[in-house]
């Protein structure tokens, strides 16, 4: 499955934008689905996963009640409502598919990889 993010831009603190990540190849049904960010100079980290069916959801507790991440299976696509967007929000954000049943957030846990997204918030 082929993964492509977008939606990302500059924004102020307290703004939101919302991500999308459209895949192809295969339908994302059979797939866990997650997001990943890596701010300059520090590690890819985990920020939000969604099961297959979208009835299970996990967050890093730095976007707990601020992020919501959901899921159209019907338009292959997965998505990333950021809302009161804060200054160490910035990092390229990356969308990840994972064979598997539950959700989880082990970075090699993720088989395939979509190219990031730039998300800028200014403060």
């Amino acid at each position: 499955v082929q993964l492509q993010a977008s939606g990302g831009g500059l924004v102020q603190a307290g703004d939101s934008l919302k991500l999308s990540c459209a895949a192809s190849g295969r339908t994302i049904s059979t797939y866990v689905l997650g997001w990943f960010r890596q701010a300059p100079g520090k590690e890819r980290e985990f920020v939000a996963g969604i099961s297959r069916s979208g009835g299970s959801t996990d967050y890093a507790d730095s976007v707990k009640g601020r992020f919501t991440i959901d899921r159209n299976n019907a338009k292959n696509t997965v998505y990333l409502q950021m809302n009161s967007l804060k200054p160490e929000d910035t990092a390229v954000y990356y969308c990840a598919a994972e064979f598997g049943t539950a959700v989880v957030r082990p970075i090699y846990e993720y088989e395939y990889w979509g190219k990031g997204t730039k998300v800028t918030v200014s403060s």
